[in-house]
């Protein structure tokens, strides 16, 4: 049996990025614990939390800001109901990711970091999946796909849309 992962977002809440906030402020580093937790919440990091966390944390404004713009994992508007990932680190693209990319937006009708008007798929690129023995490679809703040709992209493209 195939499960395949639906992403369910809540609708942003100060309230629950609160809760979210105080349940993770405890544990050591916990910038990146609540950032996660936040995007898994909601989909994407809203700027409205920075704030938020910059406050619980002791930080300013700007190094809570900084750690979301660094880390191409963060996203900062919701992302669609799936989101496929593909590979640009240097293994994936000597296999061949540049192409597959091209092929993925033509299918998708929209570039790496979009998302598409019925706002069922979020493209997105990634930098390394740690799959390079089997590159190039792709990820969707969290399950890692690799030794990916365009016809497993094709696939994937396909199940990402339903």
């Amino acid at each position: 049996m195939k499960v395949i992962v639906v992403n369910s977002y809540e609708p942003w809440s100060a309230a629950r990025a609160a809760e979210i906030i105080a349940a993770h402020t405890g544990g050591e580093g916990p910038a990146l614990p609540i950032l996660h937790a936040i995007q898994a919440a909601f989909g994407y990091v809203p700027e409205a939390v920075e704030p938020m966390i910059a406050e619980a944390l002791n930080l300013s404004r700007a190094e809570v800001h900084g750690v979301v713009t660094f880390y191409h994992d963060f996203r900062r508007k919701p992302a669609g109901r799936h989101v496929l990932k593909l590979c640009r680190a240097e293994a994936c693209q000597s296999m061949g990711a540049n192409t597959l990319v091209a092929r993925a937006e033509a299918a998708l009708g929209i570039a790496l970091g979009g998302t598409t008007a019925d706002g069922l798929v979020t493209l997105e690129p990634t930098y390394c999946l740690g799959l390079c023995a089997t590159a190039p490679s792709a990820m969707l809703d969290g399950r890692v796909v690799g030794r990916l040709n365009e016809s497993r992209l094709d696939r994937l493209v396909a199940e990402a849309q339903r």
